[in-house]
């Protein structure tokens, strides 16, 4: 694999990495804006924008958009999350022209049109209603919600029934105008695609001096304070047929060193079927049938998070399995054979995600983002083979010690006396 990044005058970067034996190219703009930059009144403008971004441009209409791509047998599709919003396509070899052309024209042309608004309002208020319908939601919404209370952090990407009510096509020109300057943007391509091409093309359709409404917004003016980790515990008695739990902690930032130990830690902990936890809660005590871990990084924070679900009747004995699991690897360095199954299944899946040209374009942006580089796989395989045991004992113990979010719903009127029973036992086992 080739990679190659150019910077246009106007600050954009451009990267590309040429895979030549596929046939395909996937490419997409990523923004440096997501859910933690919006204005607490319109929560959830981020994730309208990009909803409203396929809904129609001074030159196409939303059928058209679809159709345009589909006709040379392409997709588009565009995601939000906490720090970013990506606009993407994967086309056949060739055809990059038609999809810059098509994604540069929703970035740079969309109308915002009131009719359109309001059709778009209604379908994300479904959206949030099927969230609520869904426990696995509710409670990394809680959980999250409780990990960063008071900050954007602690808002739900999606927004609210009344925030998002309160969107209008001028708030939505003026978050675009404001967020979606070129410096701020990303054009990252992988597959059959030629570097030189790609930066032709970026200049035509991104070059321009201003962002896509032309006003760039000035420095320092609305930056987003840095995350503050707080904790806690919190519940919905909501009926649900399963007892949904996360205890979640403040984990590394991106970047950061400890980074890749809590990746190691994740896989070690709950990572896979020959992780600790669903050896102890599944196959041991059959208390549920899916229980795992996930670790992520910001750019200021991170989140590192245990995630299980079983019947009202056993929620008590599950929290005691996670917990105790927990604080077993706390106190007791894990053994080296462990940690290297969890490091090769790391590296495995660094490695097979790197095959699909749609993870390798997105990664390049997130390091290009996260990293002001790119980060080859040679460098990657020797991050993640310099985690030793020692490194995730300490990792999770100063993890625990910050002290846990424990979020839990379906387990009715009891939810939130087990979330607080469980965070107090914490606290004290910490202690």
């Amino acid at each position: 694999m080739t990679s190659q990044i150019t910077t246009l005058a106007n600050g954009l970067r451009v990267v590309t990495d040429e895979m030549p034996h596929l046939e395909t190219v996937s490419l997409g703009a990523w923004v440096g804006v997501g859910a933690r930059h919006d204005p607490a009144p319109v929560n959830g403008i981020a994730h309208f924008l990009e909803h409203m971004a396929f809904k129609g441009t001074a030159k196409r209409s939303a059928r058209d958009i679809a159709e345009e791509i589909e006709t040379i047998g392409g997709d588009i599709n565009a995601a939000t999350s906490l720090e970013t919003t990506a606009y993407y396509a994967r086309v056949l070899k060739g055809d990059e022209a038609t999809a810059l052309d098509v994604l540069s024209d929703i970035l740079h042309n969309s109308l915002f049109d009131e009719t359109e608004l309001r059709r778009e309002r209604d379908v994300i208020l479904q959206e949030i209603a099927g969230s609520q319908d869904s426990p696995d939601d509710v409670v990394y919404d809680l959980a999250q919600e409780a990990a960063f209370p008071e900050q954007p952090l602690g808002r739900t990407i999606l927004g609210t029934p009344a925030t998002v009510e309160a969107i209008s096509p001028d708030s939505l020109r003026t978050y675009l105008n404001q967020r979606y300057v070129p410096a701020n943007m990303i054009v990252s391509a992988a597959g059959g695609v030629e570097h030189q091409r790609l930066v032709e093309l970026a200049e035509q359709h991104f070059g321009a001096p201003g962002g896509p409404g032309g006003e760039a917004r000035a420095n320092g003016e609305d930056e987003e304070p840095v995350a503050k980790y707080v904790g806690g515990a919190v519940a919905s008695s909501r009926p649900f047929e399963q007892c949904h739990v996360v205890f979640g902690f403040e984990g590394p930032k991106y970047g950061s060193a400890d980074y890749y130990a809590s990746q190691v830690l994740s896989g070690l902990l709950g990572g896979g079927m020959s992780s600790r936890l669903f050896q102890e809660a599944r196959e041991k005590r059959g208390l549920c049938y899916s229980v795992y871990s996930t670790a992520w990084g910001l750019s200021d924070t991170g989140v590192f998070a245990v995630h299980a679900a079983t019947g009202r009747e056993l929620a008590k004995d599950l929290l005691d399995v996670l917990s105790g699991e927990i604080f077993r690897l706390a106190g007791e360095e894990p053994r080296p054979e462990e940690v290297q199954r969890a490091k090769a299944q790391l590296k495995a899946g660094l490695m097979m995600g790197l095959e699909s040209s749609a993870v390798r374009a997105e990664q390049m942006a997130r390091q290009l983002a996260g990293h002001g580089r790119l980060i080859e796989k040679a460098e990657l395989i020797e991050k993640v083979e310099k985690v030793t045991p020692a490194d995730v004992q300490r990792l999770l113990r100063t993890m625990v010690l910050r002290g846990p979010t424990v979020a839990i719903v379906g387990a009715g009127g009891k939810s939130k006396e087990l979330a607080e029973r469980s965070r107090e036992a914490f606290q004290a086992a910490a202690a």
